[in-house]
This record gives structure tokens, C-alpha cells and sequence, in this order.
């Protein structure tokens, strides 16, 4: 996968590491930055919290946030990606959260994934509505959307 090895190799450039924290991705994006031989000079540790109590127990996620706006929201996606920098020696993190499908609920559609990206002492969020196009697609949609966002920022620097 050509963005995992761009990834990896401006990362291994900036001397960035990086940690993941998913959900409904269950390790995808871990997975794919990891495909690629060398991986671990960059990729410093993956975190994936399908429950909201390993949300809360690995990434520190309140409890009162997943109280007041479901696992499925930005201020979650905040938290697990603040989290996963806080419990590694990563300097980039990057967390998704969502419903792959099937099935969805009165307030929160199939195919709405939110993301985290957290760096220095920033972390960014946004919610992408993928539609119901199935769980498979869903979730490859989401792992290639954190990917982006990690070599956005990357290259942002």
C-alpha cells in the first residue's frame, strides 16, 4: 500500500513515531502501516478498544464523555487519540471510532466513523459519513481515511 510506505518513510525521516487506536477498525490501520518491512522504526504501539471498557481502561477515556455523547463521537476520537499518546513514546497518534454496520441506531447512522489525530499537545477531530455501504467497506474506507490524515500531517510540518 503505497500512503503506508509514504507514511513510514516521512515519519522515519522526522524521527516520529506513531500509535494507533481503533475500534470499529479493528487494527487495520495498525495492520496495513505494518505490512511493509521496517515498520518498526516508526510504528511505536496499536491500542484497539472495541468496548467502551477498554476504552476507558487502555486510552483513559472518561467515562462521563462516553455518558454524554456515545463511544461513536469526536470528543471520544479526542480522547483515544490523547490517550494513546499518553500511554506510549509515540509522537503521533491516530484513533477511529464508528459504526461499520450493519445496523445503526435512532441517532447515529451505518458508516459514521470519527477520527482523532493528536501530535505535540493539539489533536485534531472529524466525523466522516461513509453511508451504509457495508461493514467490509466501511471499515477499509475508515483504515484509508486515518492514513490520509497521518500523512497529511506528516507532510504538514
Amino acid at each position: 500500500m503505497k500512503i503506508a510506505s509514504d507514511i513510514l518513510d516521512i515519519a522515519k525521516e522526522k524521527k516520529i513515531m506513531i500509535a494507533t487506536a481503533e475500534s470499529c477498525t479493528g487494527g487495520m490501520v495498525a495492520v496495513a502501516l505494518t505490512d511493509i518491512p521496517g515498520s518498526s522504526a516508526v510504528i511505536e504501539r496499536g491500542f484497539i478498544t472495541y468496548t467502551n471498557d477498554a476504552k476507558r481502561e487502555m486510552l483513559g477515556v472518561h467515562a462521563t464523555t462516553l455518558e454524554a455523547h456515545g463511544a461513536v463521537s469526536e470528543e471520544v476520537a479526542a480522547e483515544m487519540a490523547q490517550g494513546a499518546l499518553a500511554r506510549s513514546r509515540a509522537q503521533m497518534a491516530v484513533s477511529i471510532t464508528g459504526i461499520a454496520g450493519p445496523g445503526a441506531s435512532e441517532y447515529k447512522p451505518e458508516g459514521r466513523v470519527c477520527f482523532g489525530l493528536a501530535f505535540d499537545d493539539s489533536v485534531v477531530t472529524e466525523t466522516i459519513e461513509f453511508g451504509a455501504l457495508g461493514r467490509d467497506a466501511v471499515r477499509r474506507a475508515a483504515r484509508d481515511h486515518a492514513l490520509g490524515l497521518l500523512l497529511k500531517s506528516l507532510c504538514a510540518d
